[in-house]
């Protein structure tokens, strides 16, 4: 199968094309990132571009097209420069443009959680029970995310422009379908693994107990809650999907809520060490609970890698982990 990888040297596009390309498929990766090796690969081409040049020129055809090339970054990134997230817009727009003239046999577009409406990630919520007697009363929120909560007919307000950039590229996939390409939506929660760049959470706590940090640094209050999928559940996950031919948008996610200290306290002991936490309330924190439903990922695929493990495999690999 030929396939084209858009950001194949970013966090995600490095672990598809290393499973591609273990499974023997023909290969093109499109990136603006210095160019850098994972060992030999056969019959694939890498070209170092802005990948909206590449599809303003490019006419050849795909089977396979995965769609990662964004600009990103961490919480930091998101609130401390939305001008820069936004350019996600023109990259969207040239990718499907491009579409329409190759007519590739499938696409992924990888959208995102954040394009879920914040008024259902808050602290609390007002709900009407029973035993309120009809009236409204404010509870924790546990909401867990649904693929329908995002609706073109009624639109909440996403996170950010990042949010606003990834909920536009659902509208415009939607808009390819209509015109006959066959595109399938991810939304994935707070992915992770052993080698993300530090600007994420994830590995910046792997860092934090690599060096013993005392006082462990969480920013915020440490009790926002994220949902956490390994990486290499977002793959197999995605590549399941399209084998399957599963319609519709799809959360990646696994539907366990772990606040940012919970998190904290999992790297700790899984370092062998505690150390005291610090919270850094004016630190950006984003939305205050992301959990996504994992019903419709369950359907077709159910994530193997528990929080714990990819604790221990990052630890691991960085000469961490407890004896």
């Amino acid at each position: 199968m030929r396939v084209l990888i858009t950001g194949h040297k970013g966090f995600v596009g490095r672990h598809f094309w290393r499973v591609l390309a273990e499974q023997g498929h023909d290969l093109t990766g499109i990136d603006i990132a210095v160019p850098w090796s994972q060992g030999p690969v056969w019959n694939a081409l890498e070209f170092r571009a802005d990948v909206r040049d590449f599809f303003r020129r490019n006419e050849d055809h795909f089977d396979l097209v995965i769609h990662l090339a964004a600009v990103v970054g961490g919480r930091a990134t998101i609130e401390g420069a939305p001008l820069k997230v936004a350019v996600d817009l023109a990259i969207d727009a040239e990718l499907f443009q491009w579409a329409l003239r190759t007519r590739p046999g499938r696409i992924v577009y990888y959208s995102s959680s954040a394009a879920y409406p914040v008024g259902l990630q808050e602290k609390t919520k007002l709900v009407s029970t029973e035993t309120s007697g009809g009236r409204l009363v404010e509870l924790e929120n546990t909401y867990r995310l649904r693929e329908d909560d995002l609706a073109f007919d009624w639109i909440g307000s996403p996170d950010l422009t990042y949010g606003w950039a990834k909920l536009t590229g659902e509208m415009l996939a939607q808009h390819a379908e209509s015109e006959g390409l066959r595109v399938h939506v991810f939304r994935p929660f707070s992915g992770y693994g052993e080698d993300q760049d530090l600007s994420y959470p994830f590995p910046a706590f792997i860092q934090r107990a690599v060096q013993r940090d005392d006082p462990f640094e969480v920013w915020g209050s440490g009790l926002q809650v994220r949902d956490w999928i390994h990486i290499d559940d977002v793959v197999a996950a995605t590549l399941a999907a399209v084998e399957q031919d599963v319609p519709g948008p799809t959360n990646l996610c696994t539907g366990r809520p772990t606040s940012f200290l919970d998190l904290a306290r999992l790297v700790m002991h899984g370092a062998g060490y505690s150390a005291a936490v610090q919270v850094l309330p004016d630190a950006p924190t984003g939305v205050h609970y992301r959990v996504g439903d994992p019903t419709k990922l369950h359907s077709f695929y159910r994530p193997r890698i528990e929080l714990e493990e990819g604790i221990r495999r990052a630890l691991t690999r960085a000469g961490a982990a407890a004896a």
